[in-house]
């Protein structure tokens, strides 16, 4: 599996790893190309990574047998490079969000159907095992009917982080702040464990950071097709900033994940006990969080090799945009928005 990755800044320095270290497994997987509009950080990075580099995709696809592409590119330009992608045969990886709006996100719908190509969006901590195994005790029905979710994503980003980029914190390329960037991940655990949304009512603001356009926090309830209600706090501005949390309750059964690991569990006794998830061992320098992201990689490159649907679905990238956009919607006029008009 060869992978192209556009984009060599921060994430794409972090794909760039993650796929190296898939390398040493399965050699059959390799990064053959790194490809930015500025050619002087695509080399820098592709020859930390024994790769060539390219100012531009359509000048690597034609130079390099390519599988897969890693799309790392600020969000408003996510579905452009994917659909290129798509059309040239490839088969592709998207850092969240999918894109900054449903017709992006459509359109990307659109070109994996035409091209038949393997398209997952980066979502990683569905493959935490703390994750993984609340939503084992979700389907299994431990927790009885689900009731309601809780899902905390308090982190604090300084000024400094907006300022480094010039699209960092704009409405046209970043198409959002504090949910659309960092909450989403624990927006998209909240709506994997509890199913359908359909209805939001939201707050937003900016409160601690300047000379941006987008939210710093945001704050929300949402209510599921099955009755559930979920609480959702999205934050930029919680200094020094918390890890992600997400409860889960149900009429027989409550399961929260805290700092990466399940952190309570407790079922009724009518139904059997599920045993405990287990951890893989830490890289040197590792997170829990990178171990699930090199988990999506291997989803996704077995997604391809076998023919199945990836662990994280397109469709499931734009149920968690909606609901961002709803998120906006909601807060900008004042009352709930019914996710099937927005």
């Amino acid at each position: 599996m060869r992978f192209a990755l556009l984009g060599a800044g921060v994430i794409g320095a972090v794909h760039a790893r993650l796929i190296s270290t898939l390398h040493e497994s399965d050699p059959r997987t390799e990064l053959a190309a790194v490809i930015d509009s500025d050619l002087d950080k695509a080399t820098t990075l592709a020859k930390e990574h024994n790769s060539r580099a390219y100012a531009g995709a359509a000048e690597a696809y034609a130079a390099e047998e390519i599988d897969a592409v890693a799309v790392c590119l600020p969000s408003a330009l996510h579905a452009d490079a994917a659909i290129e992608a798509l059309d040239a045969g490839k088969h592709v990886l998207i850092e969240k969000p999918v894109d900054i709006t449903l017709e992006a996100a459509d359109r990307i719908i659109a070109a994996q159907r035409r091209s038949g190509r393997t398209v997952s969006v980066i979502s990683q901590r569905r493959f935490q095992p703390a994750a993984a195994f609340i939503k084992d005790a979700v389907d299994a029905g431990r927790l009885g009917r689900t009731t309601s979710g809780i899902a905390e994503s308090a982190f604090f980003r300084p000024q400094a982080y907006y300022d480094s980029g010039d699209w960092r914190g704009t409405a046209a390329v970043d198409g959002g702040g504090a949910l659309m960037n960092q909450g989403i991940h624990a927006l998209d655990l909240l709506l994997w464990m509890l199913g359908k949304p359909v209805q939001v009512s939201a707050q937003t603001g900016r409160v601690a950071h300047q000379d941006i356009e987008v939210e710093d926090l945001a704050a929300a309830t949402i209510r599921f097709e099955n009755g559930a209600v979920g609480v959702l706090l999205a934050s930029t501005a919680a200094y020094p900033g918390l890890p992600v949390r997400l409860s889960v309750h149900g009429d027989r059964g409550t399961a929260v994940m805290a700092d990466d690991r399940l952190e309570y569990f407790h079922f009724s006794d009518r139904v059997a006990p599920a045993p405990l998830p287990s951890e893989e061992p830490l890289r040197e320098g590792w997170s829990l969080v990178d171990n699930a992201h090199l988990a999506q990689y291997e989803d996704f490159v077995a997604a391809i090799r076998t023919g199945r649907e990836p662990g994280v679905t397109l469709a499931a990238a734009r149920r968690s945009l909606a609901v961002v956009l709803a998120v906006y919607e909601s807060a900008r006029i004042g009352r709930p928005v019914d996710l099937q008009e927005s």
